[in-house]
This record gives structure tokens, sequence and C-alpha cells, in this order.
């Protein structure tokens, strides 16, 4: 009897992308031997209802074709589980697979890397019941997440490059209490940050160093600075070199609660909720598929 892998897409990720990546994906798995078992859910309810009859069936392989959204969904259901997580990534940002090395621009070779079959136990951060993966933002880039999430024009990237100039604006730094490990610390930043892994927003090496299996959470903190400075410091989180700004802060631990007001916090691109959030590390939480 072949292996089953079941196939979670995404439709509408990456402007369609994913509908015809499926396409793509299905008779790769079919040619090297897989009994495919095909899942689209109508909405993110179904889509994970689906995910979790895959863990409560035993199936050994969840894949998704999608973005860091769809992957974000699948582990909900996944955290914790026997069943492997494979990604074929098309989504806008597609951090996790940046993270894991997943190929991001050959769906083909994504797919090979699911029929390899290699695989990494990393770890999850975890808020109340939902877990993340990449970066937990909770200051400007938050923000400007939610003010792009209230606007219905323009679509795509533009709306979010508008949210920020549109924050920049007016935003003034932000009184934060931190409890890093049972240690409180006080003090107005532009943004904090708890990362599982390095990057976010499409390759934003906010958490520079931070690495996916090391059994604890990275909390950056960016303290005030002036707007201008601040828009010239952010070509610096592609390459991680803002680490050497001066106001850049640097915190290890396994829990960290976040205090701030009218902050509300995004994970994975996804909303989590508005603070004071508790992040806590859950090691080897979830099973990957991996070059």
């Amino acid at each position: 009897m072949p292996d089953q892998i079941a196939l979670l897409t995404n439709p509408t990720s990456g402007k369609g992308r994913g509908g015809r990546v499926g396409s793509v994906v299905v008779p790769r798995l079919r040619d090297a031997g897989f009994d495919v078992r095909e899942l689209a859910g109508r909405d993110a309810d179904e889509a994970l209802d689906l995910a979790r009859s895959c863990v409560a069936d035993g199936v050994e392989t969840l894949a998704v074709i999608g973005g860091d959204g769809m992957v974000h969904l699948a582990v909900q259901a996944l955290a914790g589980s026997e069943t492997r997580l494979g990604i074929v990534p098309a989504g806008t940002g597609n951090d996790v697979a940046r993270n894991l090395d997943v190929p991001r621009q050959d769906p083909l070779a994504a797919t090979d890397v699911i029929i390899a079959g290699r695989e990494r136990t990393i770890d999850l951060a975890r808020v109340g019941a939902k877990y993340y993966v990449t970066v937990l933002a909770a200051g400007f880039d938050a923000k400007v997440n939610e003010r792009a999430n209230q606007m219905t024009w323009p679509k795509g990237q533009m709306r979010y490059n508008l949210a920020t100039l549109a924050e920049l604006r007016t935003f003034t730094p932000i009184p934060y209490v931190l409890d890093v490990d049972g240690e409180e610390h006080r003090f107005d930043a532009m943004m904090v940050a708890v990362g599982n892994g390095p990057s976010f927003g499409g390759g934003l090496r906010i958490a520079e160093g931070a690495l996916l299996d090391d059994g604890q959470l990275d909390v950056v903190v960016i303290r005030p600075m002036r707007k201008t400075a601040l828009v010239r410091t952010y070509p610096k989180l592609f390459k991680g070199t803002h680490v050497h700004h001066p106001e850049y802060r640097h915190y290890p631990a396994r829990t960290v609660t976040i205090a701030a007001p009218g902050v509300v916090a995004y994970a994975d691109g996804e909303r989590m909720g508005a603070l004071p959030l508790t992040v806590e590390v859950v090691p080897r939480a979830l099973r990957v598929l991996v070059p």
C-alpha cells in the first residue's frame, strides 16, 4: 500500500499561485508513489478542521501549499503530534520556508524535499493556545500591520507601504513592561519582537541569530530613535546588521510577558491579540521536512 500524504492548499495564496502550484505538485507526489489526499478548505476554520482530521487519522505527513499564514494554520493542528509538516511555498513572505531552507521559487524542488523525507524537529513559540514558528511583532511593525488590515485599498504590498508612511507620521515610542524569565524591564521603545526563528515580513531578520531548535526565544528591543534613523535602519534588517545599532537590545528567554498600551501583536503575519501577552518556548514541538 503506498504511503499517504495529505496535501492542504490555499488556492488564493500569492494572488492565486497556490492553486497553480497544486496542479504540478500532485502529479509529482503520485509519480513518486504516494497516495495523495487533496484538501482545500473554503475558509480558515474548515482548513484547520481538515488539518486536525489528518492528525486524528494518523496521517504521516501533512504538506501545505501556501504562505506563512497557511503554515501557521497547519501548525495549530500539528503542534505536539507525530504528523510531519511539509511545505511548498506559494505565498508572499514565505519566512517559515526561508528559515528552514526550503526552496521558495521552485515548487517541484520543494516537493522533492517532501519526497526525500529528511526530517528535523524544531521548537515552537506559544501564546495561550496559539503557536507560531517565526517572530511575534509587538511594536511599530505590528501597528503598521494593524493599520493595513483596516484599509480596503490598495491591495498587496502597496497597502503596507502606505500604512507604514501613515504610521510614521503619528508614531511615538511605546512604554513597555517586559518580564523576561522573571526579571522585569521597563523602557520606551520603537518595537519589541520575540523570535523563535530569525526573520519575518519577507526576510526581515529582526531576530538575527535566533535558532529554531535551541530551546529558547530571542527577545529583541529597538529603543527610541528619530524617525529618520528608523527609516535608515530598515534596510539593515534584511542583512541582520541592525544588531550593531546602539539602540538594539537582545534578551534570551524561555518565557516573556510583554505589556504595552494600544498594541496588537502579530506572529507569522497573523493577529495574535492585544498586549499584554505571554510567550513561551515549546521545545521540539514540530516535525518538519527539510532539505
